[in-house]
C-alpha cells in the first residue's frame, strides 16, 4: 500500500470542444506534464474534476487513462463519492479493479447524515476494498462538516488513513492529528501553506493544475525547514491560487489551461465558462508567469 505526501493536483477533466466527450489526448498530455512538472500525486474526479458531470463509461475511461499514463510513476487517487452507500461501494470497487492507488470520498452530500450514518457509510466502503481512503471534508458543498472529533472516530476504520480538510480553520489540522492519535494524515484543501505550518503532510490543490512545480516546492521547502523560502514562493504564486480559489475554480482553471496551450474545453452545464473578463485575466496571468504546457 503506497503512502501519500506532498502537494497533489486535484485534476480537471478535459472535455472536447463541444463538451460531448472526454478529450483523452489532452488528458494523457496533461498527466505526463504534471508528472514531469513535479506533482507527487494526482487526484481525479473530485469537485474540480466535475465528478457529478461524467457518465459511468467516461469514469472508467478516465480511470484507465490515468492509471495507464501514470504507469506507477506517482500515486493515482480517484474520487468515488455517491449519495447512496451501495453506489459508493460499486464505484470504489471499480476504481480498485482498474488499478488506482487510493480513493477520495466526500460524505453523502444531500441527506445530511448523522455521525452514526457517516461511520456506517465509510465503514461499509472500507470493508469492500483494500485501498487507503482519503475522507474529503468540504462542508460548503457536502452539507455536513466533519469536525475533528468525528474524523477521529472515522480514523478507527481500517482503511481510512487520510483526510482532505477543506475549511479555512487550519487549527483543525492540529486537532485532527491529536484526536486521531496520528492515525489520520491531514492534507490541506483550501489553505495549503498555512496547513503545512500546522502539520499537514500534503495539499490537494486546485492551483497545482497550473503550477505543479511551485505548489510541490512549497511543501518540500516547508518539510526541509525553509519556511521563509516557502513563504516567498507562496506569495509569488498567490495571484494564481486566488484566481482558481473562488466559485469559478473549474472555469478559471480551464481558462488558464486553455490559454497555456492545452485544450481542455469548458465546464459542463450547469457550470458556465469563465466570463470574458476572467478569460482575459487568465491570458494575462499566463503571460506574466510564462506558463505553457509543452506539445
Amino acid at each position: 500500500m503506497r503512502t501519500f505526501e506532498g502537494s497533489y493536483a486535484v485534476c480537471i477533466t478535459p472535455f472536447t470542444e463541444d463538451g460531448d466527450g472526454v478529450n483523452y489526448s489532452s488528458l494523457r498530455r496533461y498527466i505526463d506534464w504534471q508528472i514531469a512538472g513535479g506533482s507527487p500525486g494526482l487526484v481525479f474526479l473530485g469537485s474540480t474534476g466535475e465528478f457529478l458531470s461524467v457518465s459511468d463509461e467516461e469514469r472508467v475511461g478516465i480511470t484507465e487513462t490515468a492509471v495507464k499514463t501514470a504507469a506507477g510513476r506517482v500515486p493515482i487517487l480517484m474520487g468515488t463519492a455517491a449519495e447512496d452507500t451501495r453506489e459508493a461501494v460499486r464505484l470504489s470497487r471499480q476504481a480498485e479493479a482498474l488499478g488506482v492507488d487510493g480513493l477520495m470520498i466526500i460524505p453523502p452530500f444531500y441527506s445530511s447524515p448523522t455521525e452514526d450514518e457517516l461511520y456506517r457509510h465509510y465503514k461499509t466502503i472500507s470493508d469492500a476494498v483494500s485501498l487507503p481512503i482519503m475522507v474529503y471534508n468540504n462542508p460548503a458543498t457536502a452539507n455536513v462538516d466533519l469536525l475533528p472529533p468525528v474524523l477521529a472516530r472515522l480514523a478507527e476504520i481500517e482503511n481510512v488513513r487520510y483526510v482532505k480538510e477543506s475549511t479555512m480553520d487550519v487549527t483543525r489540522v492540529r486537532d485532527i492529528a491529536l484526536l486521531s492519535g496520528g492515525k489520520l494524515t491531514v492534507f490541506g484543501g483550501i489553505m495549503g501553506f498555512e496547513s503545512f505550518l500546522e502539520g499537514a503532510k500534503g495539499w490537494v490543490s486546485v492551483a497545482s493544475n497550473v503550477v505543479p512545480r511551485e505548489t510541490a516546492d512549497i511543501y518540500n521547502l516547508v518539510k526541509a525547514g525553509n519556511i521563509r523560502g516557502a513563504w516567498d514562493l507562496y506569495l509569488r504564486i498567490l495571484p494564481i491560487i486566488r484566481f482558481v480559489g473562488g466559485i469559478w475554480y473549474v472555469g478559471g482553471t480551464k481558462a488558464l489551461l486553455n490559454a497555456m496551450g492545452l485544450p481542455v474545453g469548458n465546464p459542463r452545464p450547469p457550470r458556465l465558462p469563465a466570463p470574458d473578463p476572467m478569460q482575459d485575466q487568465a491570458k494575462t496571468l499566463v503571460r506574466q508567469f510564462g506558463l505553457a504546457v509543452p506539445q
